[in-house]
């Protein structure tokens, strides 16, 4: 597997970088205020993030107005494990560099997905990486060995919060795992032994040999 650039040619099917946000009060916030664990923690609304000048930006302009929460997922990580997506763009801004596993929602075929199929591209600190609807994500990687990451997690208010209360009526709403979270999970991780619906097929990724 290459590591891309989310700078490079590769990445424009996946996503792309916004321009003109200062992310700089957001990032020291981030950097000083949220833990950096050994494995990986996800919280998808954290105030001292959105009281930070750039929420009104992200909201107005990167969201069209939509209301949002600015939240976070820091750890360390190697592994793809899983994929989700939502029915939205999401951004990921780092306070460190950081590297994405990604893939396209129109490789799942019967409801599989081939980890084949998955790409990997590096953030550089301070990005603003948009990684499009359609576009399949998870937990972000480490940059480099024995690293960690802090990333800001940039969603439609609501998002990861409790599953609604529905009936299937096709096998995608099985994959449902939150609000406005569909996921599909390799069978070698925990999320599947938690009843996460199994969707990956292949090899569950790690990418600790290459960094």
């Amino acid at each position: 597997m290459k590591i891309y650039s989310v700078n490079d040619p590769e990445f424009k099917p996946y996503g792309k970088v916004l321009e003109g946000y200062d992310t700089a009060p957001l990032l020291k916030a981030l950097d000083e205020s949220t833990p950096l664990p050994d494995g990986v923690d996800y919280v998808m609304s954290e105030a001292v993030l959105e009281y930070t000048p750039v929420f009104g930006a992200l909201q107005n302009n990167a969201y069209g107005g939509m209301p949002i929460q600015v939240g976070y997922c820091n750890g360390h990580n190697t592994k793809l494990n899983c994929l989700e997506y939502h029915r939205d763009s999401e951004l990921n801004i780092g306070s460190t560099d950081f590297i994405l596993l990604l893939a396209k929602a129109d490789d799942i075929i019967d409801g599989k997905l081939d980890t084949s199929k998955v790409m990997a591209f590096k953030a550089a600190k301070g990005q603003v990486v948009e990684v499009y609807e359609t576009t399949l994500h998870y937990a972000p990687c480490s940059a480099a060995k024995g690293a960690g990451f802090k990333v800001a997690i940039v969603l439609p208010k609501g998002t990861n919060g409790a599953v609604p209360a529905l009936k299937p009526l096709n096998e995608e709403d099985k994959w449902m795992t939150a609000c406005n979270k569909w996921l599909l999970a390799h069978a070698e991780a925990s999320e599947a032994k938690s009843g996460a619906y199994v969707g990956l097929t292949g090899e569950n990724i790690d990418i600790e040999g290459l960094i």
